[in-house]
C-alpha cells in the first residue's frame, strides 16, 4: 500500500518487517491480508515458503497477531509502552521461529532462518533473522509507528536525531499540531 511515509522506506532487508506491518491501512480500513489466500500470495511474493498447503485461517490469525505485535514494538521505539499481551504474543511466536547462527570464513556471525516447514514458522523465522541483523547494525530502533492513533503506519526514521513521531509531517504531524493549536485556543 502506498502511503505518504513511503519516503521513509526501511533499508533492505528490514523492509520486510515494514511491508508486513503496513499491509493494513488503519485509516482507510484496507487490509491486504484479508484472507488465507491473500497471505499465501503475499508471503510467496517475498520468496518465503508458505508450505505446501499455503496458509489456513489459523495461520492467517497468527500472522495478524505477529503484524500487530510488531507494530506495537515500532510504537515502543517511538516512546510508547508496549502492551504486555503483545509482548507475550510476540515472544511466543518468536520462540517457535527456527533460527541458526552462521559463521562466515572471516569469523563474522549472522543469524539466519533455519529450514522450516513453511507457513507461520517460516515467515516468523525470516522476520526474526531480519530483526536480529537490524538490531546488530543499529537500524532496528529506527523502525517506528506513527504517533497518530488513526494511522500507526510504520516508517523508518531517517532524522539525524532519530526522534521523529509521524510517518509524514505534512499529513499526520500537521494534523497533530493543528489539534494542539486548537486545544490551546
Amino acid at each position: 500500500m502506498e502511503q505518504p511515509g513511503d519516503r521513509h522506506a526501511a533499508p533492505e532487508p528490514l523492509r520486510l518487517v515494514q511491508d508486513l506491518v503496513n499491509t493494513v491501512d488503519l485509516e482507510d480500513e484496507a487490509d491486504e491480508l484479508d484472507s488465507p489466500e491473500a497471505l499465501t500470495a503475499w508471503v510467496r511474493g517475498r520468496g518465503i515458503d508458505p508450505g505446501p498447503e499455503g496458509f489456513d485461517r489459523a495461520g492467517l490469525d497468527a500472522v495478524l497477531v505477529l503484524r500487530e505485535a510488531l507494530r506495537d514494538v515500532c510504537s515502543a521505539h517511538a516512546g510508547t509502552d508496549m502492551p504486555p499481551d503483545s509482548l507475550a504474543a510476540l515472544d511466543g511466536l518468536l520462540a517457535a521461529a527456527p533460527l541458526r547462527l552462521a559463521i562466515d570464513p572471516l569469523g563474522a556471525a549472522t543469524v539466519l532462518p533455519a529450514p522450516a516447514p513453511g507457513g507461520v514458522a517460516a515467515l516468523t523465522a525470516r522476520v526474526a533473522a531480519v530483526i536480529a541483523a537490524a538490531a546488530a547494525d543499529g537500524t532496528w530502533q529506527r523502525m517506528k509507528a506513527c504517533a497518530a492513533d488513526t494511522c500507526r503506519w510504520v516508517y523508518y526514521d531517517r532524522s539525524p536525531a532519530g526522534r521523529s513521531r509521524w510517518c509524514s509531517m505534512a499529513i499526520c504531524g500537521s494534523r497533530a499540531k493543528m489539534r494542539a493549536y486548537r486545544s490551546r485556543k
